[in-house]
């Protein structure tokens, strides 16, 4: 049986776009095309699209994964292996939650005594959070996400560290700006808007609609959204709706 691409991305929460990137890239092609230039999958090519995806999910860039599969080792093995890496990620998981339940619990103990938003130790917030995370947030993009993750995998834990401070610093200032009541497209929270996209530009030029998806993406992606929401409730929203604000004015 085969399916056509639409099927393949509902199935595998894929987007169309992404599966025709990895077919112009020779990452996973279909196994043939139809009228129009309709592509079809069959079994194999979902085995290896499940492949893709677990590897992309531990961190593994695009050119690492298609050397992976050329090597065409047994599936059966290629699978063993990719157990071990889950494993490892349960356990990052793992110290993420714990990452999480922390912070909740200062917060909430900051509100009950009737103090400012405060974390104790930021720099312990994104604890269990990998460089090469940072690039799923893009996955819409892959070109943007490929580059970003390319990056983060060439950064050192010290440089990841600070990066991981410098971020908690931004989203604490930004939930301090939405507790004072400024609006998303205000020039104090633009001013910090304008910074994120700066370090993301040094990266790689960046669309106001690539910008926009990193925006949604602090709402969609839920990782991410529990880590502002940790900081202050509607954080992920207002984080968004200031980046659309940004692109609109100053992208456009």
């Amino acid at each position: 049986m085969d399916w056509p691409i639409s099927e393949v991305a509902r199935m595998s929460g894929v987007t169309a776009r992404t599966l025709r990137h990895y077919d112009e890239t020779g990452l996973l092609p279909p196994v043939r095309t139809g009228a129009g230039g309709h592509r079809y999958y069959a079994e194999h090519q979902l085995l290896l699209l499940q492949q893709i995806l677990v590897l992309r999910a531990l961190g593994v860039g695009l050119p690492e994964i298609g050397r992976i599969l050329a090597a065409q080792v047994d599936e059966v093995e290629a699978l063993r292996g990719h157990h071990q890496r889950l494993l490892a990620e349960r356990d990052r998981l793992d110290a993420l939650a714990g990452t999480v339940s922390r912070t909740i619990a200062e917060l909430e103990q900051s509100r009950k005594d009737g103090h400012p938003v405060t974390i104790n130790r930021p720099e312990n917030l994104f604890e269990g959070v990998q460089p090469s995370q940072y690039a799923e947030n893009m996955s819409d993009f892959p070109e943007l996400a490929e580059e970003v993750g390319r990056r983060a995998a060439a950064m050192s834990q010290a440089d990841a560290d600070a990066a991981h401070r410098e971020r908690t610093a931004q989203m604490i200032r930004l939930a301090e700006l939405m507790a004072s009541g400024h609006a998303a497209g205000a020039e104090p929270v633009q001013t910090e808007i304008d910074a994120q996209y700066r370090a993301l530009a040094r990266m790689r030029a960046v669309s106001a609609e690539e910008y926009r998806a990193v925006g949604r993406s602090c709402v969609s992606n839920d990782a991410w959204r529990a880590a502002y929401e940790a900081i202050a409730p509607g954080l992920a929203a207002y984080q968004r709706d200031a980046i659309e604000a940004y692109a609109a004015a100053r992208l456009n």
